[in-house]
């Protein structure tokens, strides 16, 4: 019998969920940075630099920017780890990373790039000072899957930071649902000209765990010292673990 997931609020078999995500992604990928900047009114720009300020990397340092699509903490990270550290930019998306790393070639910045999925990483263990995932968790299949990988590709003392839409504060709960299921699809179709994607969007952050959820499945994968920092009234949370 075949298992089951969610797609937004919708309930599809597994084996469907990463091509439904796929097809999200490869909608909005040239309208991605845009509506990133209009959805948050530029606030996930501040969220991304400090999930960078937090992740303790510096120079000389090793990072794998996991689901890094158009590489806006690559960017950051490289800056950290200067001319002696290393960033490598993954996507399972094709059409995502390809705006990355054209973004970054545009700049001059030359690194590594790899299409790949977060549940199989094809890396050494052991390897990377820090891993990320900023806004890729929740569209994973199996998110523990994904979590083991990067703590095995981790070196010892390296840490995993998720940064992720999670549960915001109760008294902003009712004008989040209104702006993210009313105004957000409309936003999608006005500007990206596809207002589904964001409908699955304002969904998928609804079904995604809660702070305290995603916190205990990072130390189910073997990460210890996992702690969360809320930000923005808990729209959004930088989830760090280190493996010792």
């Amino acid at each position: 019998m075949s298992k089951t997931t969610h797609f937004g609020f919708e309930t599809v078999d597994e084996k469907d969920k990463a091509k439904r995500v796929a097809g999200v992604f490869t909608s909005v990928a040239s309208k991605y940075d845009i509506m990133n900047d209009l959805m948050s009114a530029g606030l996930h720009r501040i969220w991304k630099r400090f999930a960078v300020s937090v992740s303790g990397v510096r120079a000389g340092g090793r990072v794998l920017d996991v689901a890094g699509g158009s590489a806006d903490l690559s960017r950051l990270f490289l800056k950290k780890v200067g001319s002696t550290g290393q960033v490598v930019l993954t996507d399972i998306n094709n059409a995502m990373l390809r705006v990355g790393r054209d973004r970054l070639l545009d700049e001059g910045i030359s690194t590594p790039v790899a299409q790949c999925d977060a549940e199989h990483l094809p890396f050494p263990d052991n390897y990377f000072d820090c891993v990320s995932i900023a806004f890729g968790l929740r569209n994973v299949t199996h998110k523990d899957a994904a979590l083991q990988e990067m703590k095995r590709v981790l070196k010892p003392g390296g840490r995993v930071i998720v940064l992720e839409f999670s549960k915001v504060a109760k008294p902003l709960e009712k004008a989040y649902d209104l702006y993210s299921f009313k105004l957000l699809p409309k936003m999608g179709q006005l500007i990206a000209g596809d207002a589904e994607s964001y409908k699955y969007l304002a969904e998928s952050i609804r079904m995604h765990p809660g702070q305290e959820e995603l916190k205990q499945m990072m130390v189910d994968a073997g990460l210890e010292r996992v702690e969360y920092f809320n930000l923005t009234g808990g729209v959004v949370a930088v989830h760090r673990g280190y493996k010792l």
